[in-house]
Parts: C-alpha cells; structure tokens; sequence
C-alpha cells in the first residue's frame, strides 16, 4: 500500500538557526520548505497556495516583516487556506493583536522549546485540517443540493412547457407560438430600456410565465376555439373568458404556486389582452394599471399572431404587422412600450423570426 503524502510546512525565517532548529522539529510530520525572507516566502505561496498546509512566520525580517506578509495573504484570502504560526521574540500587544485579526492561529515565542511548539502546533493544525474537511463536506452538499434543485426546476419548467404547448396544439398551433412568445419577451427585456426595471432572474421567471398566457384556452369549446371564420359577439365573449378561466386554473395547481413565476403566469394569463386605453378585457384596465411584463407579453402576442398562418386568416408580412399595431388596429399599448419595441422589431426578426418559402415565420435558432 503506498504511503500517504506528508503535508508540505513551509519555514520562513531570516535566520539559519532558527530555521534548522523549526525543520528539525516538524520534518518528521511535514515536508519542509524554506524561506529567507517574507519576500521569498510570499512568492512561493503564491506560486502554489494550495500546496502549504503549515506557515511557521518570523515577524521581523528584511525586504519584507511577517506582518506584511500576513496582511497580503489576508487580502487574498489566504490566511484561512493555511495555518499560520508566528515564531517571533515581539512582544508588542499592537503586533500581536494585529496578528490574531489577520488570521494568524498561534503565536509563539522565541527562544522555542521543541517539544511545546511541536504540541501547541500539531493540535492546532489537527482543528485546522478538520474544520477544512467538514466545511469542504459542507461545500460538497451544498453543491448536490444545488444540483438536485436545478434538475427540479428543470423538471417543472418541462412539464409548463408541455402544458403550455399541448394547448397550443389543441389550438391547432405547432407549439411554436409559445417558444416565441417567450423569446420575444425575454428580448424586450433584456434589449430595451426595460432591463433596468427586473433582475435577472425576474427576466428568467416572466419569460417562463409568458408561455402560459393562453392556458385558459383549455376550457374553451373546439367549435369556438377552432372556428375558421369570424366569431359572432355571444362566441366572442365566450372566447374572452380564456382570460380568467386561465388564472383560476393556475391557482389550482398547488405545485406551481410554489413557483417564482406564479405571480407572473397568473397576472399575464388574466391581462395580456388589458389595452392602455382600458378598451382591452378582462378587467378595462387603464395604463399602467396593468403590469409592464403582462403589457410587454401582450404586444408580443399581438405581433405574433400577426405574423403567423390562423385557422381564420393568413401570415402577414412583418412590415404590415408593425403598420397596424402603431395605426392601433389591434388595440391601443403603452406608446412607451411601442417606441420600445420599434426599436428593436427589426433584430427579433432575426432573433425569433425567420421567412421560410411560404412566406410563414418559424422559431429562429438562438
């Protein structure tokens, strides 16, 4: 069986004697390294800080003290990978208390007596390399839990997706109108004055939400769902209800009111179709009254399906969508929200869109 490797202890100290007498001491625990000077010894430690586990420290020495090398391993938040010794004849309380604060773990005076300093530092470094161990065990479980909550994000984010996009085939749809319209809300958010307004992972939880902006569509009958024609009001008004009806189904999902994005697919799916004039429904709110994210998802709906073959109509080209969503032809937005968008409609093109042979928008790659 191979013999495990002896820590590596490194001595630095301006004087011979002092040296020889330290790597007399501990050479039979540690492998022994040595340093003339602070300078000397800062640099081999930063050559390789992790290959030390012992620094036994004079104070006073040329080119650089042992404070000054304390305080540079201090600001590089070193002096908690190593447990520092100070082997020093200083006596001053300033110094001493400056130590401690540093991160030394002991300090010992000189002349040293071989058997205290080796018990006084062996026990000291035996706390050490346990509490390192325990808070790498901890880092350790740390980064599982971690790993375990993401794959359950990931899950639940993969199932509303499902969700979202079976409706969409329900509808008659790919599944592709929900893809865009999360990636056009994310891009609004992200390449507009509106990222100033959410963190980044409020982006990452309206983007989420967004896809869920028709999942009331679900309890909408197929003939009106489906209808290839014009809606008569009655149909209309039932049509309408996918609002509300979309909210409440969000709120009986128990998992997913654990969700962050929760509060944002409830308010998207009940006002995404709100018009800043209050024309809009469920509820006739007026400007700012509804929620930027479910303004911004709503514009983003509109252009969408705009842009995209229906049951009841043809694509548009993108040039004829923007006409008539700034002529107000689909309703009255936020002309802050409009300036906005016109600013970057002709990247999301790019970004979301692509014109195949039909003239039809696809999913762009990204």
């Amino acid at each position: 069986m191979a013999q495990e490797a002896k820590p590596t202890a490194l001595i630095v100290d301006d004087s011979d004697i002092s040296r020889e007498l330290l790597k007399n001491i501990f050479s039979g625990q540690y492998e022994i390294e040595e340093a003339e000077d602070g300078r000397e010894g800062l640099e081999k430690i930063l050559q390789d800080p992790g290959h030390y586990t012992l620094l036994l420290l004079d104070v006073i020495m040329p080119r650089m003290s042992g404070l000054e090398v304390l305080r540079e391993l201090n600001k590089q938040g070193l002096t908690s990978t190593i447990a520092i010794f100070l082997i020093t004849v200083e006596t001053n309380n300033d110094v001493l208390r400056e130590a401690y604060d540093l991160g030394v773990m002991d300090v010992i005076g000189k002349p040293v007596v071989p058997y205290i300093i080796a018990r006084r530092v062996q026990s000291v470094v035996e706390l050490f390399l346990m509490r390192k161990r325990l808070a790498d065990k901890v880092y350790e479980q740390q980064q599982e839990l971690l790993h375990q909550a993401r794959q359950i994000i990931e899950l639940n984010n993969g199932l509303i997706a499902t969700l979202a996009t079976a409706i969409e085939f329900r509808n008659g749809e790919s599944g592709e109108h929900v893809r865009r319209i999360h990636d056009v809300t994310w891009y609004m958010l992200t390449h507009t004055k509106y990222h100033a307004c959410y963190s980044e992972d409020e982006v990452m939880y309206i983007a989420m939400a967004s896809i869920m902006h028709d999942v009331g569509k679900i309890a909408i009958p197929d003939a009106i769902l489906n209808k290839p024609g014009r809606l008569t009001k009655e149909e209309y008004e039932v049509m309408k209800t996918h609002t509300s009806q979309g909210a409440e189904l969000l709120e009986k999902i128990p998992q997913l009111r654990s969700n962050h994005a929760f509060p944002y697919a409830r308010d998207i799916a009940l006002h995404h179709h709100e018009r800043w004039d209050g024309r809009g429904y469920p509820d006739g709110l007026v400007g700012n009254a509804c929620s930027l994210e479910a303004q911004i998802v709503g514009l983003a709906d509109v252009y969408d399906a705009l842009l995209s073959k229906r049951v009841y109509k043809d694509a548009l080209p993108p040039d004829e969508a923007v006409r008539m969503i700034t002529a107000g032809e689909c309703g009255t937005f936020n002309p802050e929200l409009i300036e906005e968008f016109l600013a970057c409609e002709q990247e999301l093109r790019t970004y979301v869109f692509r014109e195949v042979d039909a003239g039809l928008p696809r999913a762009g790659a990204h």
